[in-house]
């Protein structure tokens, strides 16, 4: 009989308020924020929805940008709140600008609140938050921000950027659990909740329950059990993130998203599905399929050449024709990026397709790597 080598994951001491605090406390460091954090037990969909719906109220508008798949999921949240939504658009190729959404807020003086992605996984594209905070701040609006894909993947400056609303999870860069979520929430935000009737209240979206019956009375006493082991999960990666280095993961993931893009670049009949290198996500590279041919197929005979790369076709409309390279987290990894390109060259020949060259993809692959981590 072999001996149970597997962590012990139950009977675990309680997780007292004070250690969920510090917990909080982390969190909100990585976030660089001083405002309120509140750590909410479900993956992110679930404060980002709470979010809407606590500070969104019939008559509002609400302006909600779209560079991907998460965009349009708020666009129906706010729509169901009552609000009016202004929408603009960015191809999935790229990403939008500050000067977009200017030109949104001036056409529409009665927006109160913008929902923007910070980086979107799915397709590949991260958006110029700084800036776009800047013209949202003058405007006077709130600012809801989805961070899941970016936070530890690239700079996330939640106080300096003027965000409102910051949603992150920490199943990505942090390469930690998927069943917990942290929002920080600002002042002004609080101001704006706790006038709407419409917001949610004795319910798992609510927002306020959580300020007056935890942080109002100090974090003494939780409202109820935690999620012991996604707690204590999410704990340490930010810890391991901290040991680390910020700067370093960071720079890890910065790395991989150059290298997978010169990389393919080099290989030949893949090209990225975002056009700009600074419209690129750290966490993740999208990548179109040669005219033709069906990236879910490429993607089945790259997994078959090497069924550990993390390498998957896109969902919905595009799976035909995108292929997404994941290097977030632990996969931000010099090796694990020359043996997604290796097996996504294997998968082209064997869709037929000559016009391959894997050693040049690897050289230029590692190359790429060596000059982000050396700056």
């Amino acid at each position: 009989m072999t001996a149970n080598t597997a962590p012990v994951l139950l009977d675990l001491a309680p997780l007292g308020a004070g250690h969920f605090a510090r917990i909080e406390d982390k969190v909100a460091a990585l976030m660089r924020t001083r405002e309120s954090v509140v750590a909410m037990q479900g993956e992110a969909l679930l404060p980002l929805e709470a979010c809407i719906r606590s500070a969104v109220r019939p008559g509002s508008t609400a302006l909600n940008i779209i560079t991907g798949p998460y965009g349009e999921t708020f666009g129906g949240w706010l729509r169901s709140c009552g609000a009016e939504v202004i929408t603009v658009d960015a191809p999935f190729s790229g990403a939008v600008d500050a000067g977009q959404v200017a030109d949104a807020l001036r056409a529409h003086p009665a927006i109160d609140f913008v929902s923007l992605v910070h980086a979107e996984a799915a397709t590949g594209n991260t958006n110029p938050v700084a800036e776009i905070g800047a013209v949202v701040r003058e405007h006077g609006a709130l600012l809801m921000l989805d961070a899941v894909a970016s936070v530890a993947a690239e700079p996330l400056l939640t106080d300096e950027w003027g965000v409102d609303l910051c949603v992150i999870g920490a199943q990505k860069a942090m390469a930690g659990p998927a069943g917990v979520s942290a929002v920080s929430v600002s002042a002004r935000a609080w101001e704006r909740i706790a006038a709407n009737e419409q917001a949610p209240r004795r319910s798992y979206l609510s927002l306020l329950d959580w300020k007056e019956r935890w942080i109002d009375g100090g974090r003494t006493a939780l409202p109820h059990a935690p999620a012991q082991l996604e707690m204590l999960a999410l704990e340490q990666a930010v810890d391991r993130i901290e040991a680390d280095g910020l700067d370093s993961v960071i720079a890890r993931h910065r790395a991989a998203a150059a290298a997978t893009r010169a990389g393919v670049r080099a290989l030949g009949s893949l090209t990225p599905y975002v056009v700009r290198d600074q419209d690129a996500a750290p966490a993740a590279t999208t990548l179109r399929a040669p005219d033709g041919v069906d990236a879910r197929e490429i993607v089945a005979k790259a997994l078959k050449a090497d069924a550990a790369v993390p390498v998957q076709a896109a969902a919905g409309a595009l799976a035909k024709e995108m292929i997404r390279v994941n290097h977030y987290g632990l996969a931000a990894d010099r090796a694990v990026v020359l043996a997604s390109l290796a097996a996504l060259g294997e998968g082209l020949r064997a869709m037929g397709v000559e016009t391959v060259a894997v050693g040049e993809a690897l050289e230029a692959a590692g190359t790429a790597w060596d000059a982000v981590i050396a700056d």
